[in-house]
C-alpha cells in the first residue's frame, strides 16, 4: 500500500470524518479549487450545491478560500446635501412686466432693443433662466429671425402677402373690420404669439444674428402688449 504525507496533518480520511460524509469532502476539494480557478468559481459553487446534503454548509463557511474571506469595501459616490449646502443654492425667482410696443405699419419689425430696454433691470438679476414672451393680440405676431438685413423683413413680409389672399376675391367670410381682418388672423397663427428665449449672465443668450420681430398684419394698427416672465437663478 502507498502512504502520502499532507503537510496540514489531516488526510482525507480524516476530513471525511471532520465533515460527516464522502460527499462534504468533495465539496472540500472543490472549495479548495476554487483558490485557483476564479474564472469559474460561480459554476463549481452551483455545482457543489447541487451535490452536497444540507447538513454541509458548515464546511463551507469554515473553509472559506482566501478570495471570498477578504471584505470588499465599496465606496459610495453619494453626498447627502446638508444644511449649509442648502443654503448655498439657488433660490429660483420670478419677474413679469408688460411691454407696451408703439404702433407699427403692416410689415416685420425688429424690435430686439426696445424690449430689452423695458426690462433690462429686472433682467439683471438673472443669471441662468428662460425669458418667456406672450403677445396679447391675434392680428400680430411674433419670432426670431435676421436682426441685420432689413431686406429680409422685406422679402418675409411679402411671402405672407402672397401665401394668404386678401381682398375682394378672397373667400374669407370674417370681414367686418376689412379686407385684412381674416389674412392677419391666419398670419398671426402662422407665426404665433409666444416666443421663449435662454438668460445667460444676464442677457438674453441669442444668436448674433437672431433678432425678435413683431410682426403687424394690419392697415391701421394699435400698439401691442407684450408681457415677458422671466424665471431662473
Amino acid at each position: 500500500m502507498v502512504s502520502h504525507s499532507y503537510s496540514h496533518g489531516l488526510t482525507p480520511m480524516d476530513l471525511s470524518k471532520i465533515t460527516g460524509s464522502p460527499f462534504a469532502l468533495g465539496g472540500v476539494f472543490l472549495l479548495l479549487a476554487l483558490t485557483f480557478i476564479g474564472p469559474y468559481s460561480n459554476y463549481l459553487l452551483l455545482l457543489s450545491s447541487q451535490i452536497l446534503p444540507m447538513q454541509t454548509s458548515s464546511v463551507f463557511f469554515a473553509a472559506k478560500p482566501a478570495f471570498l474571506a477578504t471584505p470588499i469595501r465599496v465606496k459610495s459616490q453619494y453626498k447627502q446635501n446638508t444644511l449649509s449646502d442648502t443654503k448655498i443654492m439657488a433660490t429660483p425667482k420670478w419677474a413679469q412686466k408688460t411691454v407696451v410696443l408703439p404702433a407699427q405699419k403692416r410689415g416685420c419689425h425688429l424690435v430686439t432693443p426696445k424690449i430689452v430696454k423695458e426690462i433690462e433691470q429686472d433682467l439683471s438679476g438673472f443669471k441662468c433662466g428662460l425669458a418667456h414672451f406672450f403677445l396679447q393680440h391675434t392680428s400680430a405676431s411674433l419670432t426670431i429671425n435676421e436682426n441685420y438685413d432689413i431686406d429680409v423683413r422685406h422679402d418675409t413680409e411679402t411671402f405672407l402677402n402672397r401665401i394668404v389672399p386678401e381682398g375682394p376675391s378672397a373667400p374669407w367670410k370674417h370681414t367686418m373690420e376689412g379686407p385684412d381682418d381674416m389674412p392677419a388672423h391666419i398670419k398671426s397663427s402662422m407665426f404665433g404669439c409666444t416666443l421663449t428665449v435662454p438668460i445667460t449672465d444676464r442677457r438674453l443668450n441669442m444668436g448674433t444674428w437672431q433678432g425678435i420681430w413683431l410682426c403687424e398684419h394690419r392697415d391701421y394698427a394699435t400698439p401691442r402688449k407684450v408681457v415677458v416672465t422671466l424665471n431662473g437663478i
